[in-house]
Order: structure tokens, then sequence, then C-alpha cells
């Protein structure tokens, strides 16, 4: 199959969280199992300063939006031997951040991203690849099946594409003012109940979901989790509707790029069955940070995005009593100001087993993989998360909010599993997590019993060998419906 993904953001030329991971990863994985697969996305500021090899071209594209004409030229670079597409338009993303500074959102996203999907519509056609699949992923990329679907019906060259559109996180749905139908180059026949209009507003999320012919999102718990009032954030009524072409498929990690066992960002390389020099990272950490030497001590590492989601407002209730315990904990991270100004004044207070890293830095994300014994990720919800797998992967034990993804991948010994990987709890509490955590602090004292439960986690699967085969049967799915 000849596949295109189409993303906003893509590992490791772009990212703010897992979306890159998972478009950067899944094509690789599909180009493995012998398919055509390519990418698009915008040519941000970071990639062309990232010391990446750009090519030019004579390919550019140019779009009515709010009665202006916008021009955007075609660029390439590669990720191994898979092309990548990049459209270039320094007025739209030769920023320094790709949606919004930590205040809030830019006010001309409509804009940026009806250019890109306009661009990726109108460069297929002008290049040599005609697609039997259009991966799209999340609201920035949801116009194009809309496009496609309504303003490309009865065009020859799509005639033989199926579109396939995978939600990522749902609270993010790309909702604007009904004006923004100019700034996204579209006409009002699309702002109907049966398209994109959402209470008034426009939702492209919305119309990337009922526009495609199938739907997907990153895990079999948050499939069925979407489709409740509770956790459908005002589309689970779409989503039902939907219900025969919705799946969940669970994300999985590009197994070359995180290996502790050749990993050059660590101190010392290590493996599931050489597991020694797991305990030179941890000290190597440890002195990088300022922390106590200790290996008896169980190290916690929280590296996440700084918002509601995450479960920073449980953090801040837990973080006086944490700074009492005897434990070390490492919070890396960036996101809301709201988070990053809590965390700075817990910061200041000094708390000496406590270090708070208000950074985006992948070598001391690895580093911090590697020393840790446990993992937190106490999510409002979760998709599907990349952290608890990464943290298998270097045998730091999870400790999670059964939710989405973490709920699929994490299996606590109180569920009578026979290979526990990990400690979770259910409420959304702050005493709910600190009993999960707490339950994890007590397994660690039992060397032999906690070794077992590491190794558990290190010897899982969680690579995309097994989900790459549920995408092909999907994309398989998808064309049968043309």
């Amino acid at each position: 199959m000849k596949i295109l993904y189409v993303a906003s953001e893509v590992a490791p030329f772009a990212k703010t969280g897992g979306l890159a991971d998972v478009a950067g990863a899944l094509p690789k994985a599909m180009k493995k199992r012998g398919h055509d697969a390519r990418i698009i996305m915008p040519l941000y500021k970071c990639i062309e300063t990232g010391g990446f090899t750009i090519k030019k071209s004579r390919k550019g594209v140019e779009t009515a939006l709010a009665g202006s004409i916008q021009k955007g030229m075609l660029r390439q670079t590669a990720l191994g031997d898979i092309p990548v597409y990049l459209l270039e338009n320094k007025d739209f993303y030769n920023r320094s951040y790709l949606y919004g500074t930590p205040e809030g959102d830019y006010a001309d996203n409509a804009r940026r991203f009806g250019f890109f999907c306009h661009g990726v519509v109108e460069l297929l056609k002008r290049m040599d690849f005609r697609p039997d699949i259009i991966h799209c992923n999340d609201w920035q990329t949801a116009l194009v099946p809309a496009l496609i679907r309504y303003g490309h019906d009865g065009d020859p060259f799509f005639m033989k594409t199926a579109l396939v559109y995978t939600i990522h996180n749902l609270a993010y749905q790309g909702i604007f003012d009904r004006e923004a139908i100019a700034d996204l180059g579209i006409d009002c026949s699309y702002f109907t109940v049966d398209r994109m209009e959402y209470y008034g507003r426009l939702n492209l999320m919305k119309g990337g979901i009922l526009a495609s012919d199938i739907v997907s999102t990153v895990s079999g718990t948050y499939c069925q989790e979407i489709q409740s009032e509770e956790m459908g954030c005002g589309l689970e009524g779409v989503l039902r509707q939907r219900g025969r072409d919705l799946y969940g498929i669970l994300n999985g990690i590009d197994y070359e790029e995180w290996d502790p066992s050749t990993d050059s960002a660590l101190y010392r390389n290590y493996s599931a069955t050489a597991r020694s020099g797991k305990a030179a990272n941890k000290r190597g950490l440890q002195k990088q940070l300022g922390l106590e030497l200790k290996q008896d001590v169980p190290l916690i590492a929280m590296i996440t995005r700084l918002s509601a989601q995450k479960g920073l407002d449980l953090v801040e209730k837990l973080l006086p009593k944490l700074a009492k315990q005897d434990l070390q904990l490492v919070i890396l991270g960036t996101g809301d100001e709201k988070y990053m100004n809590m965390l700075s004044e817990f910061k200041s207070k000094g708390a000496a087993n406590i270090s708070v890293q208000l950074a985006f830095d992948q070598v001391l994300a690895r580093r911090l993989y590697a020393a840790s014994d446990m993992f937190l990720m106490p999510s409002h919800y979760e998709p599907c998360g990349l952290g608890q797998l990464i943290a298998f992967r270097y045998g730091s034990v999870p400790i999670v909010r059964r939710t989405g993804g973490l709920a699929d991948t994490v299996f606590d010994a109180r569920e009578g599993v026979r290979e526990p990987n990990g400690f979770s709890f259910d409420e959304y509490t702050a005493d709910a997590c600190w009993g999960a955590i707490s339950r994890a602090l007590a397994a660690f004292s039992d060397r032999k019993a906690w070794d077992k439960v590491v190794r558990s986690g290190m010897n899982s699967n969680n690579s995309w060998d097994h989900s790459a085969g549920e995408y092909e049967a999907l994309y398989e799915k998808a064309i049968m419906k043309l």
C-alpha cells in the first residue's frame, strides 16, 4: 500500500507530545512491513534550525484565506528511508512554538492549519504519489478528509484513496468561531450539523470524524471511554454514530529509538538481562541534580506535559507529603503557566529530596527513565500514554491511574494478574494516588519481589510490531469501504 501520514508534529523533527512519537514511529513500522510510507508536516522553525538536511523543490501552493492569498513551498527531508515532505510558510510556521506560547494558543491557528490542510490536498495532485491511504491525526489535520470528501467529491485523483483519521486526544478538537470559515478557506456548506457545525461554532475534529472512512484512537479502553457522556468531550454522540467504523489500537514505541542497551544519552548502558548499569545511571543522575547519592532510596520520575490532564493538581496536593518521605522525586516538563508557577514556587522552598526541572530536555528525560525506580503517571485521563511503555523498557515501574491506555498496559498485583508490572489506583483523588505510591514504596523494600516486577515490565513487548499489523488490517478495511 501507498500511505501518506499527515501530522502537525513528527519526532524527531518537531514535538510537543506523544503524537510526534507515534507519527514518527508508525510509518517506520509500516515501511518494515513492505509498504510505501511517507509523511507530510509543516516546516517549523525548529526543523530549519535543528541540523536536518532539507532539500528544496519547485512545487508550491497558493490558497485564498480570509481574502488574501497565502503561498507556500514544498521542501523535503527524510526519516531514515521514509520521505518527509515539509510545507513552508514563514509567516505561519517560523515561530518559537508549534501551537502557542505558555500563555495560550496562537490566535491565527485556524488559518495556520487551514493553510496546511489545503496545501496537503493541492500538493498531492502535483506530486508523483497517489496514496491508497491518507492517514490524518488530531484536529490540526482534520480538514484534509473534509476537503477531499466535500471539496473534491468525484475527483478521479482521490477516487481510490481511503481516509483514516486518528484521535490522539479528544480534549483538543480545534473549535473556532463561525467567522473562522474564511480563515480555513472553506465555504458555508461545511457549516452544517452533519459536517462541522458544533453548537454554533466550527469543530474541525468533528468534521474529520464524519468525513473519514475509518476512525481510530490509541487504545481500546479510550475507544470505549470517549463514547460516554463523561469522557466524550461533547462528541460522544458523533462517535457513537461512527461506532461501526471506530477502532482502538494501542500505540507502541520504537524499540530502536528507546533501547537502554544502546542509548547514547545514558551514563551506562544496560539491558533486561544485564541490569547492573541501571545503578550507575541512578548515581549519575543524583549527582547531576544534586540529590543525595543513595541507591537504597527509591527514585520516582515524572516526565510530563504540565497540564491538568496529567494529574498535576494531585501532585500539587501531595508534594508536601512527598517532601517528608524517604524517597527522591524528579519532575521534568513544561506546560501550562499555572503549573509552571506552582512548581517554581515549590522549588524555591528547597525540598532536598525533590528536584523540579522546568524544561523540555530529551537527554535528561532519557537519563531519568534509566535512573528511576518508579515512574509516576496520575493522569485524569490518558488516551494511550507512551511514558509507561518507555518506563517498562528502561526498568522503571509505573505508578498510574487506571484510565485509557494506562489501564490497558499497567497491571497491578491487586488485580490478581500472574505477572504484575506496576501499581495503579482508580479514583481520581490525592488519597488514592498516595495509596498506590505507598504500596510501591513498600514493595521496593522487598528486593526479590521488586526485581520480579521490574523484569515483567522489561520483558513485555510494547513495540510497534503488533500494532502495525492492526493498522495494516485497518487500512484494508478502509479500502474495502471505497
